[in-house]
């Protein structure tokens, strides 16, 4: 796979000048810590939110602070892991500022996806109408390739459809082959490991012949797509200028690779999340990329919201001590 270097490029920056006169007083409506983050522009940076310091409301108030400088709506982006959640965040903006919110792309990885390649897919082999399978439309295709096989037979029982796409689901997702993840998560299923491998062979091709994509499918074919085709890329990068990414502690490998690619140009790429949380694990996700962000992009800036409006002192202090007893937390020591 090839590797892509962040590095930053001169004059890859847009320097917006700020008009005399914003609508907002965004220095009255935020905290210190939430105006920095919401009036930062230009390049990478990491907005490390704990629940009830004001995430959302640091996130609203950047989007209305955007349109207001005078960028083009359609050029920023916002990725969020339900749709339900940027709608929100696009509602307030625009109570907030004005209807030109509403023009901000939002939604989440795999809307997004399918928004590119119902544009692109020729240049991935498949046709622009092709047909997205649910998880159990996904299953039902896994196990019609086993019978048609032979896999499962009364001589020797195979592993069940839920649990062949599963492991399917999660090789794609962390990004390691369905050998190494056998042999780390389904030692059980070693000794099939030739039949789970071809089996998986053959549903990806069963899926590319009949113009199929299971939802993994759209992350995957979007990260190739940009991986494999510069002038999409390229074109892709130019046209989301700002990009934001909410709850970034729960991004697997594959989505953090999108939206790298996706800012590789500008490199201005906002990433929202939690150190201490990482909830959906079963997506593959892994709190390595937000721990890592910093490594990534040498340049970028580091900002915490730290006050908190939900919980009292005595609380936060207990539910601190327990976190630093716990590791996996970004550096302490890093200052913004």
């Amino acid at each position: 796979m090839k590797k892509f270097t962040l590095k930053p490029l001169p004059g890859d920056h847009l320097h917006l000048v700020q008009p005399q006169h914003l609508c907002i007083n965004y220095k009255q409506e935020l905290n210190d810590a939430q105006y920095e983050a919401a009036t930062s522009i230009n390049g990478p940076h990491l907005i490390i939110a704990g629940a009830g310091t004001g995430k959302t409301r640091t996130i609203v108030y950047r989007v209305a602070y955007l349109v207001e400088l005078g960028v083009k709506p359609d050029s920023v982006l916002l990725l969020t892991f339900t749709r339900k959640a940027a709608q929100e965040m696009l509602r307030k903006a625009s109570i907030l500022l004005d209807s030109r919110c509403d023009q901000i792309s939002g939604g989440t990885f795999h809307s997004f996806a399918n928004s590119v390649l119902r544009k692109y897919a020729g240049q991935l082999g498949y046709e622009s109408n092709f047909t997205i399978l649910d998880q159990t439309d996904a299953e039902d295709v896994v196990n019609l390739i086993r019978t048609r096989q032979k896999l499962d037979t009364k001589e020797r029982r195979f592993p069940r459809k839920e649990t062949i796409y599963d492991l399917y689901s999660r090789s794609l997702n962390t990004m390691t082959s369905v050998k190494e993840l056998l042999a780390m998560d389904y030692p059980q299923y070693l000794e099939i490991e030739t039949d789970i491998v071809a089996l998986h062979a053959a549903y990806v091709k069963y899926k590319h012949e009949h113009n199929l994509m299971d939802y993994d499918d759209l992350l995957l074919n979007l990260a190739l797509l940009l991986r494999k085709n510069e002038a999409v890329r390229a074109t892709l990068s130019d046209r989301y200028k700002y990009i934001m990414v909410d709850e970034y502690q729960d991004t697997n490998r594959l989505q953090a690779e999108i939206v790298k690619l996706l800012a590789f140009k500008h490199r201005n790429l906002m990433v929202v999340g939690d150190d201490a949380q990482c909830i959906y694990s079963f997506r593959g996700s892994t709190i390595r990329n937000i721990l890592s962000f910093g490594e990534e992009f040498k340049d970028c800036k580091i900002i915490k919201l730290e006050e908190n409006f939900r919980s009292t002192q005595p609380i936060l202090n207990l539910a601190n001590e327990i976190l630093l007893k716990g590791g996996g937390r970004l550096d302490d020591t890093k200052k913004r």
